[in-house]
């Protein structure tokens, strides 16, 4: 019955039209267009008529339109007059152009992005031009923005396959220098410790990676405290202290006299510190000076981080808390970095209900980042005692340790750790050997990468708890992925515990201690 109905109206509203005459056809649409719809005359160019999408689009009224010309009218701007004579020579060589694009001023004197479509026809023997004009300022803007973040996109990518060469050439070599020295201890130990901090490097880089992940999908949950920000400031420093020093900074610090009452999440106010501190790190020539300091407002707790450096240019400003900026690289490349590091701070800060500022006098004149969050008006706060790793501790008893990995560098690397700690490792480097394994028996713990091939580590897990005793095996997954869905996935299919790679060995080693006892 309704399909009757809709066919019936359908069928009502066709008629009507047909029966309609040209001139009525016309006014409908002339009337209820949204676009600027104008006549005018050929002959001397006075508009004859604009529709209601003409006023809206330009301001002007029609009582004071019609009667004039477009130039008395005043909606031609004083720039594009080229682009304007060859819209003119192309209408009256081809009588008719179609989405010609140009500009317009509106009554209140702004200039819009507009594209233009008109013909020449006969009325009456006379000469009109009918056009057709569609604003798509809005959508101009939003394809240059498409434009921009595509060519900021592609500048990042290169900047971190830049980034990750660089770490990844001194491992390389250290490890061939390794295969050259096995009997030489000093000289495997100062490999060792070039091999651990590039590999740190890689790992910041993929952190800050996957804090800006996390922080604009709003998947970061703040553990606040009432805090003093004064208390925070020797974690940060002490994250930034190797950079400062390599290149020679002088950092002063500059706590409030009275406590700085906020409540935050300690670790990411942290980060917030040692970001600023770190790009103004990178970007103060060597000899430079740096200083941190905290101020108490009204209202707010200011921290700022000051210096002497390259400063900003009034350009990139406004863009400096952006996604992927990044201010010129110097010829050494000696600021680095992908542009993620203010933007983090920009996230973290809004997270907290503060803002963030950026201030310098141009090129060469330093800059200034200052940070505002709300203040607490109490006396006490907790102390802000920088985090320590968990040591290594020996295990209260030796585990019998499934390790499955098919990275076999890996899983023999962290075999070799293992067994270093007192712990009894098998290792295997597919699932089904591994299965074949568990029929001789359980282990204690089960050491499991997720990306196994044909059988991966989640249902391998299922597996083994499946068998009898497997509820009390303990089972930790190892993956390169640490998004929350990841871990989740690996919860449900029987893992208590889950390690992103690179492996912090540390965690490992206590962890396995607990389980030990």
């Amino acid at each position: 019955m309704q399909a009757h109905k809709t066919e019936t109206g359908t069928s009502d509203a066709l008629a009507e039209l047909a029966g309609a005459n040209e001139l009525e056809i016309y006014r409908r649409i002339f009337y209820a267009s949204p676009d600027y719809i104008a006549f005018s005359r050929l002959s001397d160019g006075c508009f004859i008529d604009v529709n209601p999408g003409f006023e809206r689009m330009l301001g002007f009224r029609r009582e004071d339109v019609i009667g004039k010309t477009s130039y008395e009218v005043g909606i031609w701007p004083e720039s594009g007059a080229d682009q304007r004579k060859e819209y003119a020579r192309k209408l009256l060589q081809e009588r008719a152009v179609r989405d010609y694009p140009g500009h317009l001023r509106t009554a209140r004197g702004t200039i819009i992005d507009v594209e233009a479509s008109a013909n020449i026809v006969q009325v009456h023997g006379e000469e009109l031009l009918i056009a057709i004009v569609r604003d798509v300022t809005e959508r101009n803007r939003a394809t240059a923005a498409l434009h921009e973040a595509d060519r900021r996109k592609d500048e990042f990518l290169a900047m971190l396959a830049h980034e990750l060469r660089n770490p990844i050439a001194p491992i390389s070599m250290a490890a061939q220098l390794l295969m050259g020295a096995p009997g030489d201890e000093v000289r495997v130990r100062q490999i060792s410790q070039v091999i651990a901090r590039q590999v740190g490097h890689m790992v910041n880089l993929v952190d800050d990676l996957l804090d800006v992940s996390r922080v604009t999908r709003g998947l970061v949950a703040l553990e606040q405290h009432a805090l003093d920000l004064n208390a925070l400031l020797p974690d940060a420093v002490e994250q930034v202290r190797p950079l400062m020093d390599a290149r020679r900074h002088t950092l002063v610090v500059q706590p409030s006299a009275e406590p700085a009452c906020i409540c935050a999440d300690r670790l990411r106010i942290v980060q917030i510190a040692a970001n600023l501190l770190t790009n103004a790190a990178k970007y103060t020539p060597e000899g430079g000076h740096v200083t941190l300091a905290v101020r108490l407002l009204a209202q707010h707790v200011e921290l700022t981080v000051s210096d002497n450096g390259i400063g900003i240019a009034p350009e990139l400003l406004p863009r400096v808390f952006d996604l992927f900026t990044q201010a010129e690289r110097s010829p050494d490349r000696s600021q680095g970095g992908l542009g993620l590091g203010l933007a983090l701070v920009k996230s973290l800060t809004e997270l907290h209900k503060g803002t963030v500022a950026a201030d310098s006098g141009g090129i060469g004149q330093g800059s200034v980042f200052s940070v505002r969050l709300p203040r607490l008006d109490i006396p006490i706060v907790i102390a802000g005692a920088a985090l320590q790793p968990p040591a290594a501790a020996l295990p209260a008893r030796a585990l019998r340790i499934l390790l499955v990995d098919d990275n076999v560098d890996a899983a023999d690397t962290l075999a070799a750790y293992l067994s270093g700690l007192g712990h009894e490792v098998d290792v295997r480097y597919d699932a089904r050997s591994a299965l074949d394994l568990l029929d001789a028996g359980l282990p204690d713990a089960g050491i499991f990468d997720i990306g196994l091939p044909e059988i991966d580590g989640c249902a391998l897990a299922r597996q083994l708890r499946a068998r009898p005793g497997g509820r009390a095996c303990r089972l930790l997954a190892l993956s390169g992925y640490g998004q929350d869905r990841d871990q989740e996935d690996a919860r449900r299919a029987g893992f208590d515990r889950y390690f992103v790679k690179p492996l912090d060995t540390g965690s490992l080693a206590a962890l396995l201690a607990q389980w030990a006892v």
